[in-house]
């Protein structure tokens, strides 16, 4: 049995790949990949002709070309969800160090060194005044994007005793029922903007989202508010922020992405783009990531991709092969299809078809063998971006 080849960029957690097992040849040093595992490294599709799939161990893609991928019918993966929980923690660690000054008392306590007994005490009581904070509890929270994440991170607020108003402009349903009754849903994103103390950002960052957080955006936020972005950095211009912030209209701005012109600022609170940084958010990215692949190489099925329509099947013991074939959303591909396997008489057991828009992905369960010859034809036909086989031993 063939074995398919991966590549690693980045450092993938072991917990992933000693899931790949014995069908699988993993390696970073892999010149020719059917599927790469990566974390944030740029990739170049171009460079490896034989790529299949690519699985990205975190939920942002925007280091990975999709558009070129798709080009080439080469399906991209990430893992919603994977690391949401180490993103909440965070988002509410940086808030409450917000809130209650922790930054400062800490240096603070740093500078009472040498001092002792009495005098370090009337120095704390003297001094902890400077420090008083405000509470989560009571305020308005507003999310902006209830992917995973977003929905993790209301339902949160609620634990907190937060009122928490969510708005998302296209709702995915499977999200929105994990959702708390308790989470307000809102027809707008003025809505949340004008009623929230803290909106937080989780949205995905695409053409619709970059430099989403401008002018306008904050001219709508509640005067004073405060403004956390733990999505991706480029949803927020960040000339606009520092605007908001010199002329009191924002009270201040937690993010998880540092820049040249964010850092050593006032009214400001930068954590290192640790928002996946765990080590039990690391292998659940790892496995989840590992496991996608997994299931398109050996099976063409498909969860969780970015680019490609999600379908799963599970061929029965007598298909002896699967025909993958990958298209532009065009009309008449089904039948172009079935007509060339009808023609050749190989008998098709079972068809599943979805279509995103712009990708037609089918998986063709076959009673026959499908020589290369007759996949090269489909290949051939306009419309069609690639094709594969995958054999089935009886």
């Amino acid at each position: 049995m063939d074995r398919f080849r991966i590549k690693t960029i980045d450092t993938i957690a072991e917990e992933g790949l000693e899931l790949f097992g014995d069908r699988y040849l993993v390696s970073a040093d892999e010149a020719s990949p059917q599927g790469i595992v990566l974390r944030s490294s740029p990739l170049e599709v171009e460079a490896y002709p034989d790529l299949l799939a690519v699985a990205r161990a975190g939920a942002g893609v925007n280091n990975i070309p999709v558009d070129r991928a798709s080009e080439k019918g080469i399906c991209i993966f990430n893992t919603p969800g994977a690391n949401a929980n180490a993103v909440v923690e965070l988002v509410f660690t940086m808030l409450g160090i917000r809130l209650r000054h922790v930054q400062e008392s800490i240096s603070f306590c740093r500078s009472l060194a040498g001092l002792q007994g009495d005098s370090l005490s009337r120095e704390v009581e003297k001094r902890k005044k400077m420090f008083k904070g405000v509470e989560m509890a009571g305020k308005t929270l507003g999310i902006i994007g209830l992917g995973k994440v977003g929905v993790r991170v209301a339902n949160t607020g609620v634990h907190h005793q937060m009122r928490v108003l969510g708005f998302d402009p296209y709702p995915v349903m499977e999200n929105i029922h994990d959702l708390s009754p308790e989470v307000e849903l809102t027809r707008s994103r003025a809505e949340v903007l004008s009623r929230a103390d803290f909106v937080s950002l989780h949205v995905p960052l695409n053409k619709g989202t970059i430099g989403m957080v401008a002018t306008d955006f904050l001219g709508k936020m509640k005067p004073g508010a405060l403004l956390l972005n733990y999505a991706r950095g480029p949803v927020v211009d960040e000339d606009a922020v520092l605007a908001a912030l010199a002329d009191g209209r924002l009270d201040g701005y937690i993010t998880d992405f540092p820049s040249e012109k964010l850092v050593d600022r006032e009214k400001i609170l930068l954590s290192p783009h640790l928002g996946a940084s765990t080590t039990e958010s690391e292998e659940n990215c790892a496995c989840m990531a590992v496991r996608e692949l997994q299931a398109y190489l050996e099976y063409g099925n498909i969860s969780h991709s970015v680019n490609f329509p999600n379908v799963e099947t599970t061929p029965t013991v007598h298909v002896r092969t699967r025909l993958i074939m990958i298209n532009r959303d065009e009309p008449g591909m089904i039948g172009l299809v079935t007509n060339i396997l009808g023609r050749h008489r190989i008998n098709i057991m079972s068809y599943a078809n979805k279509s995103n828009g712009t990708i037609g992905y089918n998986i063709i369960d076959c009673a026959d063998q499908v020589p290369l010859e007759v996949q090269k034809e489909i290949e051939e036909k306009d419309g069609v971006i690639r094709t594969r086989i995958i054999r089935f031993t009886q």
